[in-house]
């Protein structure tokens, strides 16, 4: 599944959504936040459309032209989301108005880009560590919210990697190849000697490819179809 032998390689980079962390009870959590605006539904159901939304927002989306990414681009693209999920969830047969939706839509974006819901894949530490035992400099390239660096050091394993390149830091968002390019350029590695491991077959394989660097997916998850490793600890192997 990897292009090469790992020792081929000098550095390993990361996505982070879905590839080195995830919110395990995202939809308990987005229930039970609803629950105390008196927006009571079914906890299935809320997962269901978050899930659905994910898929159409994010997996889905079409992108025709790279515009800058910024934290209001970013908080905005998530307004979108938890809207079109409080619509699927009949919120205006509450009687809602538009302005207590996006109050509860900003609440929501602040709850997810907290440190607080993320847990790592049980396959991580082991193999951020064993990667670094063997002498794998290693990386992240992410389009996250400016919380990222929190969250990673909430986490225990931010001092492992460098760079690390967040799209609301630096503007540019993938599957913007220039993402892969300042990579290179802050690493000051060859294009040749970094794998990179992601989820999004347009994101984390397509754009990296663009920079001239080989990517593998990981598919965490039923709905991740093709090629690629379940688990980093494949990686080692």
């Amino acid at each position: 599944m990897i292009p090469k032998p790992l020792h081929a390689y000098k550095a390993v980079f990361f996505d982070v959504g879905d590839t080195l962390m995830t919110i395990p009870a995202s939809q308990t959590i987005m229930r039970q936040y609803l629950a105390d605006r008196s927006l009571r539904r079914d906890e299935e159901r809320v997962g269901r459309l978050f899930t659905e939304a994910f898929r159409l927002f994010y997996y889905g989306r079409q992108v025709d032209a790279y515009e800058p990414c910024t934290p209001e681009s970013d908080r905005a693209f998530w307004m979108k989301l938890y809207r079109y999920i409080l619509e699927k969830l009949d919120v205006h047969e509450e009687r809602w108005t538009d302005e207590q939706i996006d109050d509860c839509c900003r609440g929501m974006y602040e709850l997810f880009t907290g440190p607080q819901p993320y847990r790592l894949f049980d396959d991580v530490k082991e193999s951020v560590e064993a990667l670094k035992q063997r002498g794998f400099r290693l990386g992240i390239i992410s389009n996250f919210a400016p919380t990222l660096t929190d969250i990673l050091r909430h986490q225990g394993i931010l001092h492992h990697f460098d760079p690390v390149i967040v799209s609301t830091e630096v503007g540019l968002e993938k599957p913007d190849p220039a993402i892969f390019h300042l990579a290179l350029e802050r690493s000051g590695l060859a294009a040749s000697d970094i794998l990179y491991v992601g989820d999004h077959d347009t994101n984390d394989i397509w754009a990296p490819a663009q920079a001239g660097i080989d990517a593998v997916k990981i598919k965490r998850y039923d709905y991740h179809s093709g090629a690629g490793i379940h688990s980093l600890l494949e990686l080692l192997a």
